[in-house]
């Protein structure tokens, strides 16, 4: 099928025109019949504005207008253009750069103040028809977080966003609510509004995330479906939302954009004791090619296995077929057109189909994959080599850590030496904490120096700064 995300979008609302889409909580719904006239008109305000089929525009919304951001996404694309969302939390250098860089037209945007920008709106004389839209065209400009470098424009067709929409069966069948928390301008936070698009159940969310409120949220929609990150994860559970808040309705909670440590899981199966937990590993690059894994106790670091016509293998540094159990460069395969970085698109990130994660791993004997670190994490301490994931998971077994961060500071004898950040809920001395990882860690791994702080210093997309923390560190 050679189907778009605005095909999908008016075929839906043709047949359910007042079925609600999306929500956010205590600000507007919004029914699939009028995100399709809305955004129609919204396309022709932009045709009128002179925007013309491939042009780039950004889209600058706040998380309290995740329906006027649906409305705008759809409007730029029915308009044949290139959809670039925006997090409202990059610096305004930032956003120029990163519009600079794709050669956007204009930016639209909502309460979000923006000079020169644009507000939703639409033609005084409609055109006779929009631009009619190819699989194969452009769509989506989605820009990395830029937590090892700087940050990369991700060019998806229509093609790779519309990838396994429209089937008779409608995902999260099991649910009317599905709730979620991801920010706009982040690969989760798209996934979420082509669910809201294809999905069963209303997409839910809030103007702004606290523990406290989304538990309210899951409750009072009863919501049978939860898609958070791991940062979010950890803040319900250690604010006790489970015990104020009734989270029987959940059946599938969902833990994506970063991996999720098997204490923590272990730990949700109590406060979620209806639920399937599952993590989800892609990347920007790679989606929407993804392992996805339910919690098993017996393979607690397993991020799963390829789904959907995806495929995942392990190269070794010369490209080689890595053998089961042995760590390598982890790919992914793309089951659709694939994507491409903007003005990059020989890219050896991208080959044959297959997508280089940036990741090291291994895959077992029946195809599970586990992480080993992200290649540019791993510490290289005297003559080991260090997985900051491994120590990480055993630091997290610790009752008193809340979060954890653990990276490579600069050491005179060892080159790198293995750092622990740590934020707790009790004091927790350093040599308690060595004293606790002795039996858990090799003695290269436990960390040379423990620093407990208040936070996590996190990027957009929830994900643990490790530069910012190196730097603070210094």
């Amino acid at each position: 099928m050679n189907l778009t995300v605005p095909d999908l979008l008016v075929a839906r609302a043709q047949r359910e025109p007042d079925r609600t889409a999306m929500i956010v909580h205590g600000r507007e719904e919004l029914t699939f019949g009028a995100w399709a006239s809305r955004s129609g008109e919204a396309a022709a305000g932009l045709i009128e504005r002179g925007v013309r089929p491939g042009d780039r525009v950004g889209l600058l919304f706040s998380a309290a207008e995740w329906t006027d951001y649906a409305v705008a996404f759809c409007a730029v694309l029915r308009a044949g253009a290139v959809a670039v969302p925006l997090s409202d939390r990059l610096a305004a250098a930032d956003l120029d750069l990163v519009l600079r860089d794709c050669g956007a037209v204009g930016v639209v945007h909502g309460a979000v103040p923006y000079s020169g920008g644009w507000h939703l709106g639409s033609a005084a004389a409609p055109p006779a028809e929009l631009p009619r839209l190819a699989a194969r065209d452009r769509a989506q400009i989605l820009y990395t977080s830029g937590t090892t470098g700087r940050p990369k424009g991700v060019v998806a067709t229509h093609a790779n966003l519309a990838y396994g929409m429209g089937g008779k069966r409608r995902p999260f069948a099991h649910s009317r609510h599905l709730a979620h928390a991801f920010p706009i301008g982040t690969n989760a936070g798209q996934t979420m509004l082509l669910s809201a698009v294809d999905a069963s159940p209303a997409v839910v969310t809030l103007p702004r995330f606290t523990p406290g409120r989304f538990g309210a949220l899951i409750e009072s929609y009863r919501a049978g479906t939860v898609f958070l990150v791991p940062a979010m994860a950890i803040e319900l559970l250690n604010a006790g939302v489970h015990e104020r808040h009734d989270l029987s309705s959940v059946l599938l909670l969902g833990s994506a954009a970063a991996p999720l440590p098997g204490p923590i899981a272990q730990r949700l199966t109590a406060a979620f004791p209806r639920a399937a937990i599952t993590n989800y590993y892609t990347s920007t690059e790679a989606a929407p090619a993804q392992t996805i894994m339910m919690f098993d106790p017996e393979r607690p670091g397993s991020v799963g296995r390829a789904v959907a016509g995806g495929g995942v293998r392990i190269a070794t540094s010369g490209g080689a077929p890595a053998a089961p159990g042995e760590t390598g460069e982890v790919w992914m395969r793309s089951p659709t057109v694939p994507r491409a970085y903007y003005g990059d698109p020989a890219s050896d990130v991208f080959r044959d189909g297959w997508v280089r994660m940036g990741d090291l791993g291994y895959l077992d004997d029946e195809g599970y994959l586990f992480l080993v670190d992200r290649e540019s994490d791993v510490v290289k301490s005297g003559a080991f080599k260090v997985s900051t994931i491994r120590v990480e998971e055993a630091v997290y077994a610790h009752p008193d850590v809340v979060e954890a961060a653990v990276l490579g500071v600069p050491h005179p004898v060892l080159g790198r030496a293995i750092a622990a950040v740590i934020v707790t809920r009790a004091p927790l001395p350093a040599e308690d904490l060595r004293l606790f990882l002795k039996d858990r860690l090799a003695p290269h791994e436990v960390p040379a120096q423990v620093h407990t702080v208040e936070a996590l210093p996190r990027n957009r997309g929830g994900k643990v700064d490790k530069r910012q923390l190196l730097g603070a560190l210094q």
